[in-house]
């Protein structure tokens, strides 16, 4: 029987990238995202593929979500983690608490609510267990200038990713964190046009291409039971990461 993941924020992007990456490789695929029509074209009439509008900070959608899933499959195998927002830089003093609460409602509470929606289906389905792999970010190690509500939830997410490792162990759940940085999406185009640094400049950063991360998901997603991959960072070899600042 083929093995089943649900990708959140399957819309667009990294999410849409992997998602098709593992319709290709004969997987069952639920593509969660909050448009429907965003959704379908990542799908493609994909036999294989489920698709399950829902926004990630919706505890009632996503319980639905994630209970449609299982009652089509039977199970759930892989959890990615991937939803996320972003704001463009700006210092502390000048973010509003709604701006806050778009990026942390996403990166925090809505990886927050899917995973506990997972953790809930693997551990109460037979056999027992599964993967979850949640979406970080290399500013979970090193912020960018101007970027506290992102980098404090990525931050965040290091903290599920670590908990969840442990208390995934009784119920054969692993939990793993990618790392990524400056894969070329919709959202990275600005680092070829220039972005601020930490030294007060404006520069064009390196980018890689965005199916190295599908690939990456794809290797953490196939370990072997018993195996995991606790974290991985995959960037663009030449970005200002390693002595950054």
């Amino acid at each position: 029987m083929s093995k089943t993941i649900l990708i959140t924020g399957g819309g667009s992007g990294i999410g849409r990238i992997t998602a098709r990456r593992f319709l290709a490789e004969g997987w069952r695929v639920g593509l969660i995202g909050r448009r429907k029509d965003a959704l379908e074209e990542t799908a493609q009439g994909h036999a294989n593929a489920l698709i399950l509008p829902c926004d990630v900070t919706d505890e009632a959608a996503v319980d639905q979500a994630f209970a449609t899933a299982a009652a089509a499959w039977g199970r759930l195998d892989v959890l990615f983690n991937n939803a996320g927002a972003v704001l463009i830089s700006q210092l502390i003093d000048e973010i509003s608490v709604a701006e806050w609460k778009r990026v942390t409602d996403v990166n925090i509470t809505g990886m927050f609510l899917c995973a506990r929606a997972a953790f809930r289906q693997m551990r109460n389905q037979s056999p027992m267990g599964g993967r979850i792999i949640n979406n970080g970010s290399v500013s979970a190690s090193a912020p960018r200038p101007g970027s506290v509500p992102y980098t404090v939830s990525k931050h965040a997410v290091s903290g599920l990713t670590k908990t969840l490792s442990l208390d995934g162990r009784p119920f054969g759940i692993a939990c793993g964190q990618i790392d990524i940085g400056n894969a070329l999406t919709d959202m990275a185009v600005a680092m070829t046009k220039g972005v601020p640094q930490a030294d007060g400049s404006v520069k064009v950063e390196p980018v890689m291409d965005a199916a190295q991360v599908a690939d990456t998901v794809w290797f953490m997603a196939t370990m072997p039971e018993g195996t995991n991959i606790q974290t991985v960072t995959v960037m663009a070899t030449n970005m200002p990461f390693v002595g950054r600042g």
